[in-house]
């Protein structure tokens, strides 16, 4: 009794330090595209995948999930932002049963494709013309990822990444880890995870340095309906960012005969944005199976966001 109450508070202290000390410092931080959701099948459950993470999008969300996949699986995601702003993702997971473990290679870009330079008219004025000539900036990373079991029950995760902001002739780089646990209490597909992103050295930008996006998350997931050909799973974390408040993330995905699925998802105390709806199928043929995603969040006074990834798992 006493454990499960040390427990509580725990959770307590965690989820609600907003109540009473938490503080937002918005644009603190830097990289901020490591911060995008990169499945399409995460963002329509409301991105509350810690507990979930049970297809090659584990690789960005928890790494410590790798070792729930037993076959080699690629996804990639393909993300259209407004004003010509496109994101990709590539990933990769291998298990490797000679070393017990689970390897994963992951490719990130965000490209905000070719801008007009402008000029100034002439010293002193405030107005500018296009000058004909275009700069572009792109934001990339490159992780690689392994992952064990270290219990029947528990699983460890660790993604090293190096980072790469480019702005036309300057840049900069870095690198950072992912760190990430699993763990399965064998009660009703309960699962438990936390996860550590982002952590590394500040980046500098010609002369000014600035933090990563670090982020802790706590969530879990729980199988709420199994019966025969229906399955349904809910989800719910937390995350304490360190250039804002906490947040909190939750879930819900349905699907009959591991075929096809329908998911919802709910955000609170984010910037932009709250909800997100989305849906999948599988295509299994021979060693293969296809998957197919799509993702579609609300981003309140922005335009809204369409996200679809396609996955093989052989």
């Amino acid at each position: 009794m006493k454990k499960r109450l040390l427990f509580l508070l725990l959770l307590f202290i965690w989820f609600f330090p907003s109540l009473g000390w938490g503080q937002a410092k918005v644009g603190t931080a830097g990289a901020q595209f490591l911060e995008i959701g990169v499945s399409a099948r995460a963002v329509g459950m409301g991105e509350a995948f810690l507990g979930v993470v049970d297809d090659a999008a584990a690789l960005y969300y928890n790494p410590g999930g790798m070792t729930q996949l037993n076959k080699k699986e690629i996804l990639l995601t393909h993300i259209e932002y407004p004003a010509d702003i496109n994101y990709e993702f590539v990933g990769l997971v291998y298990p490797d049963p000679r070393l017990s473990g689970v390897w994963g290679l992951a490719f990130y870009m965000l490209n905000a494709g070719d801008m007009p330079l402008r000029t100034f008219l002439s010293p002193g004025m405030n107005t500018v013309s296009s000058s004909g000539l275009t700069f572009s900036a792109k934001e990339y990373a490159l992780g690689l990822s392994y992952a064990r079991n270290l219990t029947d029950r528990f699983s460890v995760g660790v993604t090293l990444k190096g980072i790469v902001e480019q702005y036309e002739e300057e840049k900069a780089s870095g690198w950072a880890l992912d760190m990430g646990t699993l763990y399965n209490t064998g009660f009703k597909g309960f699962k438990i995870a936390m996860v550590l992103s982002n952590f590394g050295p500040d980046l500098k930008f010609i002369q000014e340095a600035y933090p990563l996006p670090m982020n802790f998350k706590f969530g879990g997931s729980m199988e709420v309906l199994n019966r025969g050909n229906h399955k349904a799973i809910f989800s719910l974390e937390g995350s304490h960012p360190n250039d804002n408040l906490e947040k909190f993330n939750a879930g819900l995905e349905y699907s009959y005969r591991n075929f096809f699925s329908l998911r919802l998802g709910q955000k609170f105390q984010y910037d932009s944005g709250d909800f997100s709806v989305g849906g999948g199928v599988k295509f299994p043929f021979s060693k293969y199976t296809l998957k197919v995603d799509y993702g579609y969040f609300h981003f309140g006074f922005l335009e809204n966001v369409h996200r679809f990834s396609l996955g093989l798992s052989f």
